[in-house]
């Protein structure tokens, strides 16, 4: 049973900076991609970051380009995002996403693409 559980969320002034965690556990086989998501009350789940894990490429939504940044830790299971310059726009409940094991996409920020979501982490910008 594959298991993501995230941490790190919390209340920044804007500017502030914040590190969020996805500890990844269950997998028997080998996961190629993972991602950031996020989502506000009343509004559709957005894509934030995917990384491929094989390669290390990452990809981010233009509205986070520049502030945040993916990371992972293959030896620990560990997901990470740091989060940069924080706006108010970016307060939402922040969720990690993987994929079954073996599977592949070539497109970086599906919701469909994802087979597994943590519980989510709150991020609140004030100004």
């Amino acid at each position: 049973q594959v298991q993501l559980v995230e941490s790190g969320g919390g209340s920044v002034q804007a500017g502030g900076s914040l590190r969020l965690s996805c500890a990844a556990s269950g997998y028997t086989y080998r996961r190629y991609y993972m991602a950031w998501f996020r989502q506000v009350p009343g509004k559709e789940r957005e894509w934030v970051a995917t990384i491929y894990t094989s390669t290390g490429s990452t990809f981010y939504a233009d509205s986070v380009k520049g502030r945040f940044t993916i990371s992972q830790d293959n030896a620990q299971n560990t997901l990470y995002l740091q989060m940069n310059s924080l706006k108010p726009e970016d307060t939402a409940l922040y969720y990690c996403a993987a994929p079954e094991a073996g599977r592949r996409t070539v497109v970086a920020g599906r919701v469909v693409d994802f087979d597994y979501w943590g519980q989510g982490t709150q991020v609140t910008v004030s100004s």
